[in-house]
């Protein structure tokens, strides 16, 4: 049974930080690249950060750049996503999505909330 369980999620001031972490069953997951999406209300879910399958490469978002870390440990088929610096606008679910060739799989999400 695949699963992809997110934790870490939380309300956090803005200017807080946050640690998410996916961690993967299931599947091999060092074959898979991983990701980060949102989904606020109302809004699509959108792509926040990626990271490759041995770790090599990452791309984030335009909108937290310089904020957010991606990363993963493969010895723990688990992936992270350190957020700093986080603004009322960073509040969504937060979904961890692994993919290999056609085969995607999906968290349940964890919710960021980020206000005062």
């Amino acid at each position: 049974q695949v699963l992809l369980v997110e934790s870490g999620g939380g309300l956090v001031q803005p200017g807080g930080s946050l640690r998410l972490s996916c961690e993967a069953s299931g599947f091999t997951f060092s074959w898979y690249a991983m990701s980060w999406y949102r989904q606020a209300p109302g809004k699509e879910r959108e792509l926040v950060a990626r990271i490759t399958p041995a770790g090599g490469s990452t791309n984030y978002a335009d909108s937290v750049k310089g904020r957010f870390t991606i990363s993963r440990d493969n010895a723990k088929n688990t992936v992270y996503l350190q957020m700093n610096s986080l603004k009322p606008e960073d509040t969504a679910v937060y979904h961890c999505y692994g993919e290999y060739g056609f085969r995607k799989f999906w968290g349940q999400g964890t919710q960021v909330t980020v206000s005062s």
